[in-house]
């Protein structure tokens, strides 16, 4: 599943090409993703991408009148190519704009999805519970100790609830925890203040150094095959089971948590 690296370098790699540009049509070959693509999306065609933004994961194109809102879900890929580019299996919906650009997207699973955010209408619900972005500052240590303090969950189940903070999904939660010294199984009320302060600090690090690293890709999003280049991770836990922590050399450890899979070094992370 794209996490939220992956769709704010999408939201970087699209921006360019699609802002201030006009919609001239929206092409939907299958309407039944997640959930059926209403037909006020339709609403946005003749009027002008103001801004791309990013919430969580969905990415959101602003127009005057509302938004499409954007969601790749297990499989979902964006990519910019030219409106006469020959559709391909699981192609699923174009925006085509006036100048022969169409930002296209496929998705084989179809878990994700396109909805309409109107200017005038009640804010998408599933926008309203979301919590704040990792890397702005209303996310910080403070927040993670005060909101755990009931929580019995494991922590790592606890960091990716998106009540809690949006955006740390199952790689990057493995990956930060393993950084903090944290053991993932631990319930998330008895992870101390100052070990919060911490991790909170070493989340923002990972999220934004995977940001930096995608953006290498960002001319992977124009070509001839209209396949936006994701970037490779450089993990030290996560899908590592059985081989050595590069700290200690123990083996990494997997087991599930909240029906993921989650990557840990036992002799590390306490």
């Amino acid at each position: 599943m794209p996490e939220l690296p992956e769709v704010e370098v999408s939201r970087l790699g699209i921006s360019p090409h699609l802002e201030g540009q006009v919609i001239h049509s929206i092409i939907v070959r299958k309407r039944q993703l997640r959930w059926a693509i209403p037909e006020e999306v339709h609403q946005a065609e003749g009027l002008v991408i103001t801004a791309i933004r990013r919430r969580a994961k969905y990415l959101l194109l602003d127009t005057h009148k509302g938004s499409i809102v954007l969601h790749l879900g297990m499989s979902g890929k964006l990519c910019v190519v030219d409106s006469n580019t020959v559709v391909k299996k699981h192609d699923h919906l174009d925006i085509v704009m006036t100048n022969g650009l169409c930002l296209r997207f496929n998705d084989a699973r179809r878990f994700g999805s396109c909805l309409w955010q109107g200017v005038q209408d009640p804010e998408l619900k599933l926008l309203t519970s979301l919590g704040p972005e990792p890397l702005t500052d209303d996310f910080d240590g403070n927040r993670l100790f005060e909101l755990s303090r009931v929580k019995s969950v494991a922590v790592k189940k606890f960091i990716m609830d998106n009540k809690v903070v949006v955006g740390v999904g199952n790689i990057y939660a493995n990956e930060a925890l393993f950084m903090a010294g944290i053991d993932p199984r631990k319930p998330a009320n008895k992870v101390t203040k100052k070990r919060y302060l911490q991790l909170a600090d070493i989340i923002k690090q990972v999220l934004a150094s995977a940001i930096q690293q995608g953006g290498t890709t960002l001319k992977d999003f124009v070509q001839a095959d209209g396949q936006p280049g994701y970037f490779a991770q450089q993990l030290l836990v996560y899908g590592r089971d059985g081989e050595k922590c590069e700290a200690c050399m123990s083996p990494i450890k997997s087991i599930m948590i909240g029906q993921r899979n989650t990557f840990y070094c036992d002799a590390c992370q306490r």
